[in-house]
């Protein structure tokens, strides 16, 4: 028998991975993994990679109650250069209610982020002060009081609502601490660092987004420590806590990352109750383009609010040892880099970026589902030219061979060969799904989403308010 959302249909282009033993350190079991097409399309209409290409997984978010997944994808392939509709894409995918097994990933629907009729876009900020329609999604989830989005952003950073058909209902307050700007000035940037001395640093900004079980709070997870907390050598970011029903923010917590010299910085956060999370971190190693493929480290943790001071206030690069307390976390639950896929040659992929608490197993246990960003498969050059990146994943280092081509075209490349061959060995860098479980011992106080008001009840809960209306009008 498996789960099964309510639409399940097949993708002839997913392919199936067996993987390793998971590591002792780790909680959670590995099950397999799908490599998914790096050409694939979404359901916009577009049909070339700047306008319908998938880019994956920035994040991932299981509805329960609908039993339905989300899957973001970020600015686009442009880096912030081109004028891409942002999105996210709800999928299906079979999951053995014995074993946790997942299979059959397929897009069902693509809804792109909007303002009045006008798609928010991926386009750096211009004027740099002013954030207008810019965004660069990174966490996705959906608010179980309303059955809406919530979506972060790295440009703001912010977090926004919107319908579930992209319409934009509002953006949360981002508190006046986290804005990048020039501390004397006031001068915000938020197209990049120039100027700026304090606030989140550039593609640096709210990387997860949770939401907790009732409903009532919303926590997104700088990528990493603001520039004014210690910048590229810090290692101590933010949770921002934010009250939904007002936007505001209500707490800000201190979280200690894991120290690396090669880009350490939190990908995801996934609510396991009201006070704690899996968090997601990795560094920029591993297979992706454009990035070096040694030490990569990937790894999820248990982290817990209780008792962790509100650093609303506090400048966490200057307050005195002991002044506050941070949030606790556990060794490490998942080893992202553990288990590999064949279908990359053994090797642990760069951007582990998705995470999310999936249906529970008929044992007992949960699905834990992983995603990556594959950045389209897509690099440019200094002038903004595009290019198709293949990579061979026999390769000791698949980028360092990979053979660079015309958007769309297999010939006419650069590399190691002038075409792409046509028997499969250079693959555009597939999207990849890690599937996990945990017992529900390991997984421990896990409170799943209150259920969605349905519109029967909304309705019931009108005409009630409008009969004690009439009464208390004729008492």
């Amino acid at each position: 028998m498996k789960l099964r959302p309510f639409f399940t249909l097949s993708l002839a282009s997913l392919s199936l991975g067996l993987g390793l033993a998971p590591s002792a350190a780790s909680a959670a079991s590995f099950v397999n993994g799908l490599a998914l097409s790096g050409d694939l399309l979404d359901l916009s209409g577009g049909a070339s990679v700047n306008n319908g290409r998938v880019g994956y997984f920035s994040d991932i978010y299981y509805d329960r109650n609908r039993n339905v997944w989300w899957g973001l994808s970020d600015r686009g392939p442009g880096g912030g250069t081109l004028d891409y509709a942002t999105r996210a894409q709800r999928f299906t995918l079979d999951v053995d209610a014995n074993t946790g097994a997942i299979s059959n990933f397929k897009i069902v629907q693509t809804v792109v982020f909007g303002s009045n009729g006008n798609p928010l876009n991926g386009i750096a900020p211009s004027p740099s002060n002013t954030l207008g329609l810019a965004h660069d999604s990174e966490g996705i989830v959906v608010l179980p009081k309303t059955g809406n989005l919530l979506v972060s952003d790295e440009y703001g950073p912010s977090v926004r609502e919107f319908t579930r058909s992209g319409e934009l209902v509002r953006t949360y307050i981002t508190p006046a601490n986290l804005i990048p700007r020039n501390a004397g000035t006031g001068t915000p940037n938020f197209a990049g660092d120039t100027g700026n001395t304090a606030g989140k640093r550039t593609n640096r900004g709210f990387e997860g987004l949770a939401v907790s079980p009732d409903g009532n709070y919303a926590y997104a997870v700088l990528q990493s420590a603001m520039l004014d907390e210690g910048g590229g050598s810090g290692s101590i970011n933010r949770i921002v806590k934010f009250d939904t029903s007002t936007g505001l923010a209500v707490g800000q917590y201190a979280y200690a990352m894991k120290r690396s010299s090669q880009g350490q910085g939190v990908s995801a956060l996934v609510a396991i109750n009201d006070h704690e999370f899996f968090v997601l971190e990795r560094n920029n190693r591993g297979v992706g383009i454009g990035a070096e493929l040694a030490t990569a480290d990937k790894e999820v943790y248990r982290i817990d609010l209780t008792g962790a001071t509100d650093v609303t206030g506090i400048n966490l690069a200057t307050a005195a040892a002991g002044s506050y307390t941070k949030v606790s976390k556990s060794a490490p639950v998942i080893d992202l880099d553990a288990n590999t896929l064949a279908q990359l040659g053994g090797k642990s992929p760069e951007k582990w970026e998705g995470l999310a608490i999936g249906p529970k197993l008929n044992n007992g246990s949960y699905l834990i589902l992983a995603g990556t960003d594959n950045d389209y498969s897509v690099t440019q050059n200094g002038t903004g030219t595009q290019f198709d990146v293949y990579l061979r994943f026999t390769d000791a280092d698949p980028y360092a061979g990979s053979i660079q081509c015309p958007l769309g075209q297999t010939t006419g490349c650069t590399g190691p060969l002038s075409s792409v061959p046509g028997d499969g060995s250079y693959r555009l860098l597939p999207g990849v799904l890690h599937a996990y479980t945990v017992t529900a011992a390991e997984l421990g106080a896990f409170q799943a989403p209150v259920p969605e008001p349905t519109t029967w009840g909304l309705m019931g809960a009108g005409l009630l308010g409008m009969a004690a209306y009439r009464r208390r009008r004729h008492a």
